[in-house]
């Protein structure tokens, strides 16, 4: 069954309820990753029709995703992307982190948005900024689709860039993610620079566990992240 295409429904509603002209659709990628940064992308696009076949990045192709983000280069009003590094996912846990990258994302926007639509059921973002939670928001507001889009495209390319020099974890295919080849990598050669070295996959690694960094809070660990075996 085909996917409802999102809409300005949410967009229109807070405008109506709140006053709000700037709004700005907030998705981030990288969460459940074993590797690289988690980035957050902020998209304003105003209530302009969207280019044909936006929905979730998840739900599109690698080769339809790519060619839709050169759309939305030219299309939304604004963008912004943040990062938060692996360093500072160890240090600080993903949901300060998942706050420090879309807090990069909001402040680098060359206008600053009256309210947020931020994907989930959970505003890890908090004050100043004025919030709206939308679970599957990245398939039902034009927004937080075109800043998941626009996210997944730029961290798979970063990704692509930081494994360049570490081809067996194949991070051009995997994009930091478990998959076969990259935990196979990790058992022979250990992690590298741009691993999560307090996540739960460094206990299934006895050779490296040297390496392993107790987090601050066991809370700040990514659920999904703690669901995932190592074999």
């Amino acid at each position: 069954m085909p996917f409802e295409p999102p809409t300005h429904r949410v967009e229109r509603s807070i405008r109506a309820t709140t006053g709000a002209k700037i709004i700005a659709g907030i998705d981030e990628v990288g969460r459940g990753a074993w590797a690289g940064p988690v980035t957050v992308c902020a998209a304003v696009t105003g209530l302009r029709r969207p280019p044909e076949g936006l929905t979730d990045s998840k739900l599109l192709t690698v080769k339809r995703r790519t060619a839709l983000a050169q759309v939305l280069n030219g299309w939304v009003s604004a963008h912004a992307l943040g990062h938060a590094s692996s360093e500072e996912i160890d240090e600080l846990g993903m949901t300060a982190s998942l706050r420090l990258a879309a807090g990069r994302a909001l402040e680098a926007l060359p206008v600053q948005p009256d309210a947020v639509i931020l994907d989930g059921n959970h505003d890890y973002l908090g004050p100043p900024w004025r919030v709206r939670t939308v679970i599957k928001g990245d398939q039902s507001c034009i927004s937080v689709a075109a800043a998941s889009v626009l996210a997944k495209v730029r961290r798979d390319a970063l990704m692509a860039e930081l494994g360049s020099d570490h081809a067996d974890f194949a991070f051009q295919d995997n994009a930091g993610y478990p998959s076969p080849v990259h935990k196979t990598a990790l058992r022979a050669l250990g992690p590298t620079p741009y691993h999560r070295l307090s996540w739960a996959f460094m206990d299934a690694l006895p050779r490296w566990h040297h390496l392993k960094r107790v987090r601050v809070d066991p809370a700040e660990q990514n659920p999904l992240a703690e669901q995932i075996g190592f074999f």
